[in-house]
């Protein structure tokens, strides 16, 4: 019998986000500090084998069916298709969150071990301020890796963007219309409250009826009914597609959240900002039974808070950061 995972609230939840590292080989500015982040030794990480023995569980005694491997950046685990075949195994959803620098090489790999759909970060088509942003000048190299995507057979491929105020919000337009051009949904991220530096204030976000507004200015569109997916879509009348916009912080989407995490060191988190997390790798390493681990499971959702109560002014924001997280 599946026992599925709700929440206090009755939410069920279904869409499993995996980090698979919490390294990257991009320095984002707003991921991690200039400084960079002392990396993870590589025993505290979960095993392939770890992490495919909890994905399993939640699949055949939960109900998940959507599983999404970040990081970090996840492309730099060795043997990433090694895991990706492993869980496309199980019947879910299996996707991918990357920033697509090495996509050249991996994506025909990925695609052929059971990969079915990808993200692809990309938050500026201006070579210098990528470059600003990213620390790198790998551009072309992520542009590439969109059309190797596409071109594996990904389907969708799906483009995310942080929009920053007075940072790349000049760019909503340009983006957009990149979309459209090279067939791919970009999905607007408001700016959230999980950068490294601490610099995040209401300021710098970029809410969703702006975007939209400034979009429709240039391309006439409509809204798609909206699901449990965080975005909230948009259609094109002239059938150029589709491009979504995630108001996590102005338009929050709790009540119909579905997501659930595991870090890349074994910690269960029931909500992005959760400020507890739940100890699995200790667990998993100490000869727990499959009843244990599930058990573990099972009460660490039905903890899950009403809301992550951004805009109030007892918000806490969590003492890790996106890249720490995992998308």
């Amino acid at each position: 019998m599946v026992r599925q995972l709700i929440d206090t609230f009755g939410r069920v939840h279904r869409d499993l986000r995996i980090s698979v590292t919490d390294r990257c080989n991009f320095r984002c500015t707003y991921c991690m500090p200039a400084e960079g982040l002392e990396w993870l030794p590589r025993e505290e990480l979960l095993t392939f084998e770890e992490i495919e023995r909890v994905a399993r569980l939640m699949v055949e005694r939960h109900g998940v069916d959507s599983i999404r491997l970040t990081g970090g950046e996840p492309t730099v685990r060795a043997k990433l298709s090694t895991l990706v075949g492993m869980l496309a195994d199980l019947p879910v959803d299996l996707s991918m969150t990357t920033n697509g620098v090495t996509l050249r090489a991996q994506a025909g790999d990925l695609s052929a071990a059971g990969l079915k759909r990808i993200n692809i970060s990309l938050d500026s088509l201006r070579a210098d301020r990528f470059a600003e942003l990213t620390l790198r000048n790998d551009l072309g190299r992520v542009l590439d890796g969109i059309d190797a995507a596409i071109q594996a057979g990904l389907d969708p491929v799906k483009v995310n963007v942080v929009v920053m105020r007075d940072v790349n919000d000049d760019e909503i337009v340009d983006l957009a219309r990149f979309g459209r051009d090279r067939g791919v949904e970009v999905r607007f991220i408001e700016f959230m409250p999980l950068d490294a530096d601490k610099s995040w204030s209401d300021g710098a976000v970029v809410g969703r009826d702006e975007i939209v507004a400034r979009i429709a200015e240039a391309f006439p569109l409509e809204p798609v009914d909206r699901t449990s997916a965080p975005a909230t879509r948009y259609r094109y009348l002239d059938g150029a597609g589709c491009f979504g916009v995630v108001a996590s912080v102005t338009r929050n989407f709790c009540d119909t959240c579905d997501r659930i995490r595991l870090t890349a060191d074994g910690q269960f988190r029931n909500c992005l900002f959760a400020l507890d997390e739940f100890d699995l790798r200790s667990l998993l390493r100490s000869g727990a039974s499959d009843d244990d681990v599930s058990d573990l499971l099972q009460g660490a959702v039905a903890a899950k808070w009403a809301g992550h109560g951004i805009s109030s002014v007892n918000f806490i924001r969590p003492s890790r950061s996106m890249s720490q997280i995992g998308g």
